[in-house]
């Protein structure tokens, strides 16, 4: 393939970016066979498979995955150009494709992004949540710079990568008004048979969390079992009930979920990862994550009365 044909390109985008040839052809205004014709032709071209069928639906492959990342760079550039032309400018900075696990706490996910708002040069930051081993997946294909997780990637995910330690906070108890009224005194006993929304069971926290309900010699009713952080406390401040989140970002959690703070879960602690394709890092908005974290952010946001700051 010695010259890309992009009209093919961007049919294929097309497609990709709305979910069907249907719908692609919506939005171009051209018979489904025309556009089912000119993948076929694009595919042959590029010599490798960029969709494989599930039933009625055409999944993209890795390698259809990686090219719809290229296109969608290549039609964002020729946006840009078209407006430079026109004389909007385009206020293009440095971007940074973000991948977020889905575990991951979004209040402490948000506090290491937020640095990169605040920046002189402007930025383009592109965040995506998923799977953390999905997310691991994207960065060996370059189209995530940098994931963020609770925890580091190993040599089982198969991905040549390299984990940052950012930093660590201590896990608290928090529960609607309600439920943190019934459940405030003699605590950590007061929870012996609470009910509770807890992670998943394949998340680091849930692991260590269990561990801690055995050491304190507490059975938990168990309502609801969540993976995503958010939902998780939305439930919770809907007084479905007792949840854990980092004590980090306990104002933050107090203030939009109108939930309250009942006290520690001793000894446990959720820690936080950057995770990478390169040992050194070279591009700046990652590098100035790490610098931001280790520059003592979860010590300030940890201590009680400081996660404003």
């Amino acid at each position: 393939m010695e010259r890309v044909n992009y009209q093919h390109l961007y049919y294929f985008w097309m497609v990709a970016k709305h979910g069907s040839i249907s719908a692609a052809c919506e939005m171009l205004h051209l018979a489904q066979p025309t556009i089912s014709g000119q993948l076929t032709v694009f595919e042959q071209a590029v010599g490798a498979k960029l969709w494989r069928k599930e039933g009625r639906r055409l999944v993209l492959t890795e390698t259809g995955r990686a090219v719809f990342h290229y296109a969608d760079e290549i039609f964002a550039l020729g946006r840009e150009m078209t407006h430079m032309l026109k004389g909007r400018g385009t206020g293009r900075g440095p971007r940074l494709n973000i991948g977020v696990s889905d575990a991951m706490p979004k209040l402490i996910a948000y506090r290491l992004i937020a640095p990169l708002l605040r920046l002189s040069e402007p930025s383009q930051i592109n965040c995506t949540e998923d799977k953390t081993e999905r997310l691991l997946n994207e960065i060996s294909l370059h189209s995530i710079d940098m994931v963020l997780s609770d925890v580091p990637a190993t040599p089982a995910s198969g991905a040549r990568v390299f984990n940052h330690f950012l930093g660590e906070s201590a896990v608290a108890v928090f529960a609607a008004p309600a439920l943190a009224e019934r459940y405030r005194r003699n605590y950590p006993r007061c929870l012996n048979g609470a009910p509770f929304l807890l992670p998943t069971t394949n998340t680091a926290l849930r692991r260590s969390l269990d561990q801690w309900f055995d050491s304190q010699e507490l059975s938990p009713v168990i309502q609801a079992e969540v993976e995503d952080s958010a939902l998780l406390k939305t439930f919770g401040a809907a007084g479905a009930g007792l949840f854990f989140s980092p004590r980090a970002v306990a104002s933050e959690i107090q203030r939009q979920y109108g939930t309250e703070m009942l006290g520690l879960a001793d000894g446990v602690v959720e820690r936080f990862y950057a995770i990478t394709a390169q040992r050194r890092l070279k591009h700046p908005l990652v590098a100035a994550i790490l610098q931001h974290a280790q520059q003592g952010l979860f010590d300030l946001l940890d201590r009680p009365g400081q996660a404003d700051s």
